[in-house]
């Protein structure tokens, strides 16, 4: 059976319209799985060369980094210091942000260690002093939840391979109308031009039946 873990979600500045969360693994065990079963648009911040929180942003389908507002930013700096032990005492602190797929976990780190698959994906920010007014705000908004990631990202990928099918239908249904209508349209070429032909041949046979043009208004006086 997948593994069922309390997750801490909550609301960053701006959260309540774009629908983006912030959410935190309880422990070290909890962030394997978070790092384990985490979606594409999810961004993992952690204090830079410290031990801190695993903290993720969770934005829209299909964004990233470069959709973090400076706000969201922020907030999300501010809550992976403040669960540094190390970091929440210190001014002057560097938090690191990658997409969640720029994660690297191989079988030989520690629990809860990450590393990276590509360095230049991997962002800093300076975090000066702690902010309490944020920090108090974000923890007004925390709620613990037990959620099946495994069965989360399950279902994400169904959706997704489901959007992909629904796409290519649409797709092939508008190629499938466009030959119709070149069809249509050689058809309707075609058509003319055996009218055409046919019209010919008809005044071609009149030439030959009529000696001339008054014979033929003659016979159809």
């Amino acid at each position: 059976t997948a593994r069922i873990d309390m997750v801490l979600y909550f609301t960053p500045a701006g959260g309540e319209q774009s629908g983006h969360v912030v959410y935190v693994g309880a422990d070290k065990h909890e962030n394997e799985h978070l790092i384990k079963w985490g979606l594409p648009h999810d961004v993992w911040f952690h204090v830079d060369k410290m031990s801190s929180a695993h903290v993720y942003l969770r934005l829209s389908p299909g964004q990233g980094m470069e959709d973090i507002t400076a706000e969201e930013l922020e907030d999300c700096a501010q809550l992976v210091k403040a669960n540094s032990i190390a970091g929440n005492k210190m001014n002057d602190i560097s938090v690191i942000y990658t997409p969640w797929e720029n994660l690297l976990k191989r079988s030989d780190m520690d629990v809860g260690q990450v590393s990276f698959k590509d360095d230049k994906n991997v962002g800093k920010t300076r975090v000066k002093t702690r902010k309490n007014e944020i920090v108090n705000r974000l923890n007004k908004t925390k709620e613990e939840k037990f959620p099946d990631l495994q069965a989360e990202r399950e279902a994400f990928d169904a959706s997704v391979r489901e959007e992909k099918k629904e796409a290519y239908r649409l797709a092939e249904n508008a190629r499938l109308e466009e030959e119709r209508a070149r069809e249509a349209e050689r058809d309707a070429r075609d058509y003319k031009h055996i009218m055409k032909e046919e019209s010919m041949m008809s005044n071609k046979e009149a030439a030959k039946k009529y000696a001339s043009v008054s014979d033929a208004e003659d016979d159809f006086m």
